[in-house]
């Protein structure tokens, strides 16, 4: 099953942390195939927030929520529960100074009933 983990917490605390702890775990996790995808994003200052309503696009400076902890990247794992997903989590290094959300990818399935990921 596919789950998520969404890294959270303040810039300057997951700017203190060095790329070569990241990139360590991630080429551990990678290399044990449960890592389908990773990314680090960049400082929120860069985000945009889009919207559409009634068919008019607008789009805002930065994210939609005010919160001191900021997406600062994501795992997309290959796990056969959630129990492993967390132990999986538990080790990404951001979490000893954010948090890490955990939550499993929801299949789509259409009104014909064909069911599918969107990856």
């Amino acid at each position: 099953m596919k789950y998520i983990c969404l890294v959270y917490g303040e810039e300057s605390k997951i700017g203190a942390m060095t790329d070569d702890e990241c990139m360590k775990y991630d080429a551990e996790i990678r290399n044990s195939g449960k890592c389908i995808a990773s990314e680090a994003l960049q400082q929120i200052g860069t985000a945009k927030t889009l919207r559409v309503r009634n068919g008019i696009v607008s789009v805002m400076d930065g994210p939609f929520a005010e919160t001191k902890e900021a997406l600062a990247g994501f795992y997309l794992l290959d796990a056969k529960d959630m129990d492993e997903a967390l132990e999986i989590a538990a080790k990404i290094p951001p979490a000893e100074v954010g948090c890490i959300e955990v939550r499993p990818v929801r299949e789509l399935e259409s009104t014909t009933g064909e069911k599918r990921h969107l990856d």
